[in-house]
Order: structure tokens, then sequence, then C-alpha cells
């Protein structure tokens, strides 16, 4: 068993540049006075402030930070209070707005106008007042405008003294703030690639164009000489370096070398391979974030980092021809725990597949998790199977199989070690228990790495992903004539056979990490069945974390104008703004018109 005793929580920290940013509450009110105004201050701040108490209890920021609320000073009546809103959420750092209101308003008067922060209104359904009626002739001035918001409207009538806040309504309040902190969260920040192409895989040419106008972000750059210079001229901690490489020792245990044993390395290569493997993944974080250590030993430069907030290693093969691999790197970054404890994930991609990382970075901003990168590799059928293990599939892989694997590194999380309700799972870090982290440690070995793909060394993690664990896999995909356009499918990790397992896994590579991944089908032409979904998945690769947040995803996608062109989210799940309603009945074929007709979020 790992050590626990080395595996102590961190406490939440921030560890980018920029201001957290917070939920604006905006109470609008019936701005006439003398008897109508006075009648509703009360019940409309107390509206506020419950959506407040709700948000702040449900969410936290992804670095485990709680999130935090601010609301507008007075109720809005008018242009002149919307405008001294502005100001104070502008003050606060405020990335989203919530406008809520049990009465009839005026709209354009009363609207958020700030043009770049995801906007929803919530009008109370009560029969006392129309705050269904503002809430529709607001929506239509959005539109109108060109500042698509989200409407909020709850199925059952209220009493004006009903102080709940509907399931229904709930769920959309949190949906939208979750993808509205997410919208903020990313604008300011940098994706850093620590190396160029990989093997010609078109995921990782950095369009940066999409970077500045659809997330807000900058493209920050190093070449993976940089490892090498950091490494001769030892600018990392060493004190840390030693800490590192003896927890390394103690809790990653190597497994068998597979490798033909003509081409097996000496222990001496082995050992050496190892100190290497810490060294880059103390460089890569340090990259990333900074590390103010580096300042107190003389390198003020590199002390700053790159403000990363996911970032991709190139690895192969010029990288990997002649040094060891970046899986270790990929792997202990993306968990959420290392020799410093149980700590926020890191999004890092394999290969530097920059669109994968920001996949990753999404899934990871809606679900607060670490992100499994992997291969999308191969769809088994039933018969399949059968023909090479002599086994009937069952259960929820009866219909077929898809192969998740990644060619060398995935998060320790994704073992499926943690647990929710004794199901397996992957957690938050600040809910992760240090011995769940050490289950991830036991149930992973760190094999040699294949020689015939990385001449230069290293090691991979291999772990079998524990079943029936609720996942969501997604792709950010580059079209021409299109731009960004996101696909989602939501399913399981499932269990099959230990020994068919060992037949399938022997045919591709048994030092990499597995997930056998069935999605849920539906009534569409790209979920009829597994093999369609695998058919018709954009790329080589995937991002897949724990739940089925599908809705989270098409929330964001719609605040950052991506369309989404495969999923198989419940269509009364599905949560847009209002304006795509103008765009067409067809739910998918509106989400594309509507998002090339606004188009992206930060687009000069």
């Amino acid at each position: 068993m790992a050590d626990i005793k080395s595996l102590t929580m961190n406490p939440p920290t921030k560890r980018l540049y920029g201001n957290t940013p917070k939920i604006g509450i905006r109470p609008t009110i019936d701005g006439r006075r003398k008897g109508v105004r006075e009648s509703l201050e009360s019940q409309t701040m107390e509206m506020a402030k419950r959506t407040a108490k709700l948000l702040e209890k449900q969410l936290r920021h992804a670095d485990g930070t709680k999130v935090k609320c601010v609301i507008a000073d007075t109720c809005i009546g008018g242009v002149a209070e919307a405008a001294r809103c502005a100001e104070k959420f502008e003050r606060e750092c405020v990335g989203l707005s919530i406008t809520v209101t049990p009465c009839w308003c005026y709209g354009s008067e009363t609207m958020d106008m700030t043009p770049l922060i995801p906007k929803a209104i919530w009008g109370f359904n009560g029969t006392e007042r129309p705050g269904a009626v503002y809430l529709a002739a607001t929506l239509a001035g959005h539109t109108q405008r060109g500042l698509p918001a989200f409407g909020i409207y709850g199925r059952e009538v209220q009493d004006s003294d009903d102080g709940s806040i509907p399931s229904d309504v709930a769920e959309k309040l949190i949906r939208f703030a979750r993808a509205g902190l997410a919208v903020a969260t990313m604008r300011g920040k940098s994706y850093l690639a620590m190396g160029s192409v990989s093997m010609g895989i078109a995921g990782c040419y950095v369009t940066e164009s999409f970077y500045k106008e659809y997330l807000g972000m900058r493209n920050e750059y190093v070449d993976m000489s940089e490892f090498l210079r950091r490494i001769q001229n030892t600018i990392y901690d060493p004190k840390e370096y030693q800490r590192a490489l003896a927890w390394t020792k103690a809790n990653c245990k190597e497994g068998p070398d597979l490798n033909p044993k003509a081409i097996q390395r000496s222990r001496e290569k082995k050992d050496t391979d190892w100190e290497t493997s810490v060294k880059m993944t103390m460089i890569a974080r340090d990259l990333m974030i900074g590390n103010p250590r580096l300042a107190e030993l003389g390198f003020e430069e590199e002390a700053l980092g790159h403000n990363a907030i996911a970032s991709g290693f190139q690895g192969q093969r010029q990288w990997t021809d002649f040094m060891p691999n970046g899986d270790f790197l990929e792997a202990i970054l993306t968990s959420s725990f290392d020799w410093n404890g149980i700590r926020q994930p890191f999004m890092v991609a394999t290969e530097n597949d920059n669109l994968n990382a920001i996949s990753m970075l999404f899934g990871h901003l809606l679900n607060n998790s670490a992100q499994i990168f992997a291969d999308v590799r191969t769809y088994w059928s039933p018969d399949a199977v059968k023909r090479v293990t002599g086994t009937t599939l069952t259960g929820r892989a009866e219909h077929g199989i898809i192969h998740l694997i990644n060619s060398g590194p995935a998060t320790l999380d994704g073992s499926g070690r943690q647990e929710i309700g004794g199901k397996p799972a992957m957690k938050p870090f600040w809910q992760i228990k240090p011995e769940e982290a050490a289950a991830c440690l036991d149930a992973t070995s760190w094999r040699p790495s294949a020689t015939e793909y990385f001449p230069g060394g290293g090691y991979s993690s291999n772990y079998l992903t524990r079943g029936e664990m609720p996942v969501t896999m997604c792709r950010l995909n580059m079209v021409a004539g299109l731009g960004p356009a996101l696909q989602i499918a939501e399913g399981w990790a499932v269990d099959i056979p230990a020994d068919v397992h060992s037949v399938l896994d022997a045919r591709t590579n048994p030092t990499w990490p597995t997930t056998w991944f069935v999605p849920r089908l539906v009534d569409n032409a790209r979920f009829r069945d597994v093999y369609t979904v695998m058919l018709n998945w954009g790329a080589n690769h995937g991002s897949i974390s724990y739940g089925h947040y599908g809705a989270d995803l098409i929330t964001l996608a719609s605040m950052l104008r991506i369309p989404v062109y495969m999923h198989n989210v419940t269509e009364s799940d599905v949560f847009r703004p209002s304006s795509w309603n103008a765009f067409g009945m067809d739910l998918e074929g509106s989400d594309f018109r509507a998002c090339s007709n606004f188009g992206p979020l930060y687009r000069s």
C-alpha cells in the first residue's frame, strides 16, 4: 500500500494570475414609486439573496476555493441603477450575471448590457406580478441587441410569499453558473505548447484565432530543448527533487519489462530514466505556473511561469527518440496528487494535442475532477470478442465496447479507485481521502516503455479503470470553414472478464492504461449503436471524466458560440440562450445557425 502519510490534503490554492471570477446577482424591479416599487423591494431582494445562497452552497471553483456572489447594492428599477450595478460588478470582478425578478420591470432600462459576460434571467412564475412578462420582454431585447441571454422560468406557479427555489429553476441556475464560471475562468489565461506538432497529428496545430476569439486566452510556446536546459543547469528545486524522487521510489511501483530481452534497457538506464522523469515533471509544472523557489535560487525569469491553465507536451518523436518519454510527467500532473500531497490536477495533453487539452479543460472546469486523456482506439463488436476470446459480452458491454487507451500516460484518478456511495468515481481533489489516492497509486504499475515506440526510454502508467463508473467523453475539433465544433458522448466505464481484458489488451499494448467504454445509445444517427459512435468520432483522441455532464458542456459551448454536432444528451436537458429559438425548430441545426450568426464571444 502506498504511504498514506505522504498524501496529505493541500488547501485550495489559487495558482494562476488573474482575478477569481464572481457571480453577479441583479435584482430588477418595477421602478414606479408611491406604492408599486415599495411593495416589491423586499420580495425582489430576497429572491437575489436566495439565488446567491444556493450558488455559494453548491459551487466551487476548480482550484477548490469557494464561489462568491455579488449582489447589486439596490434593486434595479432603471438605467441609473443598472449603471451603478455594472460599475460595482466591474470593480468586484464579476464574470457572469443572473438577473432575478418577481415582477414587471423596464426591460431595456434594467437589462445587463455588458457584452462579454454570460447572462441569465430568472423570471418568477407567479400570478400577483408579471415576472414572466419581464422575462420574455427582456430576453427579446437581448436577442434584438445581439447579446444572447439564458431564460429561466419555473414550470409551476408559485405564491408570492414562497421563499423556495423550485428544483427545475435551481438546476438551470446551477448549470448556467457552472458554465459561466468556466467561461470567466479561462479568460486571460494561457495554453502552453511544450514542443510543437507530434507525428503530424492535426490537433497539435495551434489556431491562435480560436484561443483569442472563442476563449479569450493567449498562446505561449517553449521548445522541448528548454527541458534539457533546465535539467543540465539545475533550474529546478534540488530539495524538492530529492523528496519527489524518494516519494516516487516509495509509491510508484515498477511493473514488468515487456520488451524483448534484446532491447530491454539496463538497470542503470532505468534508474536514470526515473530521475529524469521526475525532473521533467517538476519542470513542466514550473513552466505552467511558475515556482517562487526558483527566484530564491537565482532564476527570477523562470520563476514566473507562463500562467498556463492548460498545456501539452509534444514528446514524440524529436524528444522520445533520445530522451525518456513524457508519460510520467503527463500522468502525475494530470492526477490529483503527487509528492506534495493531494492537490488540483493539471490539464496536460499527450502529444501536445491542444484541442484535447481544451476538451480536458472544459470538463475540469465543469466537474472539478481529473480528466483522462485517451486514444479512441478500437471498437470491439460482440462477435469480434466472441471470435477472439470465446466469451460472450454481457451487461452494459453486450452491444460492444470501445477501447480507450493512451499511448503511455493517463491520470491515476482514472483507475476508478476513489468512491462515491461505495461506487467507483473520480472526485474533486478536496473530497479525495488519502487512502483513495493511495489506492490509485497501488492500482497503477509503471512499466518500462515500449522501446520500439520510445527509444529514449521512460515509464508508462498501466492500470485498468474500474467499471460501472458513469463518464462523459468529449472532443473539440476544428473544421475548415466552420471553426470549432464539439462532440459529446455520455456513457460508462465497464467491466469485462479479466481473461478477456488480458487477451484484448495484449493485442494493443499492455504497458498502457485502459478504459473500456460504452456510450449510452439513443435514437439518433450518431448513437444508434456503439460502432456508430466510434465511426463518427472526429479525431483520434478524447477527454473522459466522471459523471454525466454533457448538458453542462452544451451550455458552455453555447456561451462560447461553439456548435455541438454529436451528443446523446436528453433533449429536455439542453439549455441554451433563448436567442437560439429564433433559428429554427431543429435544436442542433439552430445551434449551428445561432453560433454562426452571433460569432465568437471575444471577436473584435
